[in-house]
């Protein structure tokens, strides 16, 4: 049975081969635990360390600003929770924005309604980006945290978090980027973004599930959440998941070895190949900024069509209308929403996102087969 064209990158990435082959060993030959101080531990150590710093360099942190979690969600929630509890006796006061992710959004709202801290959200203008004035306006004297998405998820916009993370740093707020899904698609480095914390999800990039790091700038305190033995400094307690956090050392070198090769600008001829072929035949409406956004995203919505529909009728392109956290729902994204798009638009979105093994013919494959099924609804 021939699989469907995967244009869903954007919900998760099938693990690179040459990842897999790094982690074999580790499942099974090297399956010391790495905090063992005998033979069967110093493999497996020295494993993760390299990986620390494969990572590392990626995100040109230094190995000592890096943990290694479970999770995007659970790097977001040590970032956000572990700041707030730590700087608690000097403010209450958290900023985000609308368009960020379930695993932002609800920690902050569930510091905000379990205890008592103050959260502004801020709304985004048509285009889907924070406005850095608006971020400026909402601090107070007792703001401690700022978190900002680097690339929103469903529409890939890129949001300011250079001009962010200045405002940031001149009042001496902690700033926090959650930067999932932008980590191996375009350059990621927490000096230029001016960042204090960073997010990183493995399966974003080629990695297993079930792997993420977040990096905390050197003087940096938080209030762990898992407590137990002293890992990861101490910041974060549990076993290391030696394979999987090799597989994202494996991971973050091959990205910064493809966007060396200019990765990144292959896919954007090839997004840019896919909505042009769309627009050619169906009024589609660009969701979100036309440049400032990942180069394998398109958002687009079809009037006329209801996106679920669509893809249904479509069983031979596998891509999705909006984040997989919300797969099967039906009501519109509230992302489209919070750009001011109507919902009769917003229920009409396809997102569709290439990755590494996206070829042209795949592209014309999947334009030709959504433009006959979009033109039989329409009709």
């Amino acid at each position: 049975m021939k699989l469907p064209v995967y244009l869903d990158y954007n919900a998760t990435t099938p693990i690179d081969p040459a990842v897999l082959a790094a982690m074999r060993p580790y499942l099974n030959e090297h399956f010391g635990n790495p905090a063992s101080t005998h033979a069967y531990g110093a493999g497996p150590a020295d494993a993760v360390a390299a990986a620390r710093g494969q990572v590392a360099a990626l995100l040109g942190c230094g190995t000592d600003e890096l943990i290694f979690t479970a999770s995007a969600s659970e790097s977001d929630n040590l970032a956000i929770k572990g700041a707030a509890f730590a700087l608690r006796e000097q403010g209450r006061h958290l900023i985000t924005s609308a368009v960020e992710h379930p695993a932002v959004l609800n920690a902050c709202r569930y510091l905000e309604q379990e205890w008592g801290f103050a959260l502004t959200v801020l709304l985004v203008g048509a285009d889907g980006r924070v406005d850095p004035d608006d971020v400026r306006r909402a601090i107070r004297p007792d703001t401690i945290l700022i978190s900002i998405m680097h690339a929103q998820n469903e529409t890939g916009v890129l949001q300011p978090v250079a001009e962010i993370g200045r405002i940031a740093r001149e009042r001496s707020i902690l700033f926090h980027v959650d930067a999932a899904q932008s980590t191996g698609k375009i350059p990621v480095d927490v000096t230029a973004l001016h960042c204090d914390l960073l997010t990183v999800a493995g399966h974003k990039l080629y990695a297993p599930k079930g792997v993420g790091a977040l990096y905390i700038r050197d003087g940096v305190k938080l209030h762990s959440l898992i407590h137990g033995a002293g890992y990861e400094g101490g910041r974060r307690a549990g076993t290391a998941n030696v394979p999987y956090v090799v597989g994202l050392g494996k991971a973050c070198e091959l990205a910064g070895e493809k966007l060396a090769g200019g990765e990144a600008e292959r896919q954007r001829r090839l997004r840019d190949r896919l909505h042009a072929a769309l627009a050619e035949r169906l009024p589609v409406r660009l969701n979100g900024h036309e440049t400032e956004r990942l180069p394998n995203t398109l958002n687009i919505s079809i009037p006329g069509v209801v996106g679920n529909d669509l893809l249904d009728a479509v069983p031979d392109v596998a891509a999705s209308t909006g984040s997989a956290c919300h797969a099967g729902v039906s009501e519109p994204s509230e992302t489209l929403l919070a750009m001011g798009v109507p919902p009769e638009l917003a229920l009409g979105v396809l997102r569709l996102s290439l990755g590494r093994y996206t070829t042209a013919d795949e592209v014309d494959f999947a334009a030709e087969r959504l433009c006959a099924a979009a033109m039989s609804q329409i009709a």
